[in-house]
């Protein structure tokens, strides 16, 4: 959870999520449409599914044994080199180095390490020196002072340099080179997609689809989704429906990290077709009529949650 979001947005996602999963084999256990109902709103839906897929790895070939290596840990999905050693080195207290954001951030500056930080030869050189100053005693220690230290004093914006215990030896601090390290990506434009989605209400109850378990919302429900308003159409003119009962709602913007999604919401109101009345929707469904305010969970990007919040009587 903590990989992409803040500590202050985790704590309350993790306190229910540990309380619903006490161990890994009720996680392993778990259907996957749980998990992404708690992982709602967390967005970077790739970790919740590889944390599944993690915990049915620990409890199928470990017997439910968290694997104690870095090697092994690393070969976890979703597990990658830092994270890996964030783990061995606070939980097992292993040797081993990290290079999350905060570390990236007092390390850049404390050497004066120009270039941006995924390019591979900038990237390698942080790992070095990360390795080379892990201690061999105490490393769970010395990698939450240093991800501290980086949360709270170096902070990207308006750091706190008079504060900070390393600031005898800084370079960015003597070479005034604090705020330009450091260095940040080449920012680009993001692209637009435009999309609309076709919003049918039975009631308080919603038509959601499931998505594919890969790619962006992977195993999440969202609405049906159209390049153009003309495809919905045809759709109704196909299902007999009344085109006058489409309602056009004011676009929205969602922004992904590569991407802006600027959708159109196009609500139906539907008085034939009654919804499913369950509390727990099978895996093998692929769309479903989905009870606001109803018992079943599964999950649901922020904006679909939303809608359907703003759309409830």
């Amino acid at each position: 959870m903590l990989q992409q979001t803040q500590v202050a947005t985790v704590i309350p996602y993790f306190e229910r999520f540990v309380e619903r999963f006490p161990n890994v084999n009720s996680l392993a256990n778990a259907p996957l449409d749980d998990v992404l109902h708690l992982w709602s709103g967390l967005g970077y839906y790739a970790r919740a599914r590889n944390l599944h897929k993690a915990a049915n790895i620990i409890a199928s070939d470990y017997e439910g044994e968290f694997p104690a290596t870095l090697t092994q840990l690393i070969e976890l999905p979703g597990i990658g080199r830092s994270t890996a050693g964030a783990i061995a080195s606070l939980a097992m207290g292993q040797a081993t180095a990290i290079l999350d954001g905060n570390v990236k951030r007092v390390l850049c500056r404390y050497f004066a390490v120009e270039g941006w930080s995924g390019h591979s030869m900038v990237l390698k050189k942080l790992w070095a020196l990360s390795e080379q100053l892990t201690p061999r005693e105490r490393a769970g220690n010395y990698n939450q002072a240093m991800m501290d230290l980086g949360s709270i004093v170096c902070t990207r914006a308006k750091p706190a340099c008079e504060k900070c215990p390393l600031n005898n030896g800084c370079l960015a601090l003597k070479k005034n080179l604090v705020s330009a390290l450091p260095t940040p990506k080449k920012r680009v434009t993001l692209p637009v997609k435009q999309r609309y989605w076709l919003v049918s209400k039975n009631d308080n109850a919603f038509f959601l689809e499931k998505k594919p378990p890969t790619g962006l919302w992977g195993g999440l429900w969202t609405f049906p989704e159209f390049a153009t308003y003309a495809e919905i159409e045809e759709l109704c003119i196909k299902k007999g429906l009344d085109l006058n009962g489409l309602e056009v709602l004011p676009q929205k913007r969602h922004t992904f990290s590569h991407y802006h999604l600027d959708y159109t919401p196009v609500t139906y109101s539907v008085i034939k077709e009654m919804p499913i009345k369950t509390s727990k929707i099978e895996e093998s469904v692929q769309s479903c009529w989905y009870q606001a305010n109803g018992h079943a969970k599964i999950g649901l990007p922020a904006p679909v949650s939303k809608l359907i919040e703003q759309l409830s009587n």
